[in-house]
This record gives structure tokens, sequence and C-alpha cells, in this order.
């Protein structure tokens, strides 16, 4: 009835193999294609979000130091109070006093010396302490009121640097403390062996990072220590040598003084006779000098 169109001839497509390759190709490249989609749609979203670090803050700091933590920062508030201490007492105008110098100067060169020493006890101090000394041996002369500030500056001075000899005591005993807490802690981390046949690492590893803190605990309040007695040794050292050159200034006029009496006082001083000078007179013959 209807006459077959005849189909033209397939010019544009290639043969194919006889084994089927063609077919084979095309799956490998459906299943490449699939394989880049997950990949695909992974470029196109946020990536999740990771957990959040475990961290430490200060009060996580306190808490995991426990009772040797606990000691270690009272000690590091004593320590806080004694540097407040003696930045406001080490100071030139608390040892100095501004003015005493000067008036006691005065009194000394008008040869007050009850009223000198009444001044140095009106204004306690370094100064004051060490000017008193010298006043008390004013009669003995200069070289006993120059050996009397020596040893008052000296006793001034020791009373000073006991007072820093605290900062050396916490540098040495907060870190011990520390490392007794970190063994401590140890101790008590292990004993998992003993409770437990196997534990875990993660088991241990809070006992041993809490055992940890307080070592740094301690080395946190050493440090500071052993900084602030360096720097207020220099300190004292520096103040004790101004103080002491002041007051030698102080009894200066009392050294001129008594340095002009000396040379005013003193004897002349006698001929010695020659002996091997011949005597001048002339005897008479009966025997008496003419």
């Amino acid at each position: 009835m209807f006459d077959r169109v005849s189909e033209p001839p397939n010019w544009h497509r290639r043969p194919t193999s006889i084994c089927g390759g063609g077919l084979w190709a095309k799956r490998g490249v459906l299943g490449f294609v699939a394989s880049l989609m997950p990949m695909a749609s992974a470029f196109g979203q946020e990536p999740a979000p990771a957990p959040p670090a475990r961290g430490l803050d200060a009060w996580g700091l306190l808490e995991a130091g426990g009772t040797i933590g606990w000691i270690i920062m009272a000690i590091s508030v004593w320590m806080v109070a004694l540097f407040i201490q003696h930045l406001l007492s080490l100071r030139a105008s608390v040892l100095m006093p501004g003015g005493l110098a000067e008036q006691v100067h005065g009194l000394i060169a008008e040869g007050r010396y009850p009223e000198a020493q009444q001044a140095c006890r009106a204004r306690p101090s370094f100064l004051s302490a060490v000017v008193e000394a010298g006043l008390v041996e004013t009669p003995l002369g200069y070289s006993a009121v120059e050996k009397a500030l020596e040893d008052a500056s000296q006793q001034q001075a020791a009373r000073l640097f006991r007072g820093l000899e605290y900062y050396t005591v916490i540098g040495t005993i907060a870190p011990m403390l520390g490392l007794l807490g970190t063994v401590w802690g140890m101790i008590l981390a292990f004993m998992e062996f003993e409770l437990k046949t196997n534990p875990q690492v993660s088991e241990l590893a809070p006992g041993i990072y809490k055992a940890l803190v307080t070592t740094l605990q301690g080395l946190c309040v050493a440090i500071p220590a052993l900084a602030i007695y360096a720097l207020l040794r220099n300190r004292v050292d520096e103040l004790v040598a101004q103080t002491s050159l002041l007051a030698e200034h102080v009894f200066a006029g009392f050294k001129r003084s008594r340095g002009l009496t000396r040379r005013g006082a003193a004897p002349a001083v006698k001929s010695r006779p020659q002996p091997d000078q011949a005597d001048s007179r002339v005897e008479a013959p009966g025997g008496e000098p003419e």
C-alpha cells in the first residue's frame, strides 16, 4: 500500500567496533560525570564548623590548680602588696625629707646641737636617723662623727635590704609549690593504671594537664618576684649612697670649724738645742766665767 521510504545512507555515523566499544565508552563518561557531581555540590556548600577547641580561662586555671594553686595565688597577692608598699616608701622624698638637711646644717653651724637632734626626731627618716647618730658624737670630734655616720648608714641600709628579702623567698617557694602540685597531680593521674586494666589516653590527659597548671602558676609568680627584687635592690643602693653623701654635707661646717680650731690651738714647736754647739762663755783663771 505504501511504499517504504528508503532511508538515506547514514554517512555521518562512525562505525562501531564489533565488540561494542562505543557502549562501554558512553558508560565510562557517564560514570565520570556522576563522580564529579558530589564534588561540585561540595564546592557550593559552606564547610562544616570545626568543634570548638577546649581552653582554660583564668577561673579555669584556678580551679585546675586545686588547693596548692590557691596557695600560690595568695602568695602572688602578698607579692603585689609588698611591691606597692615599696614603691611608696622607697622614694627620695621619704628617705630624705625636703628642708631637713638645710635646717640641721644651720643649727649645727650655730652650735645648737640639742635643737638639731629635736629637729631630726620630729621628722623620722633615713636621713634623720643617720644625722642624729652623728650629733650624739659631736663632743668627741669629727672623726667620731664620721664613724657614727657610717655605722648608722649601714644599719639603715641593712633594714631596707631585709625588707627586699621577701621577694627572694617568694621567688624560691612559688616554683617549689608548683612542682609539688605537679607531682601530686601526676600521682593521681597514673593511679588510673591501678584502677583500670587498660586506661585510655583520653582518661589520663585531664589529670596530667591539670597537674602542670600548678607549675605554670608557680613560675608566673616567681619570675616577677625576682625581677622586682633586682629592680628595688638597685634603687636602694642608689638612695643609700645619696643619703650618706647628704649626711656628710650636713656636717661640712662642723668639720671646717673643728679643723680651724685645731690649727689655732696647735702649740709652737720649740727648737731643740744643738749638743755640739760650743759654749760662748769664757772662764776666768779662777774658774768663774767672765
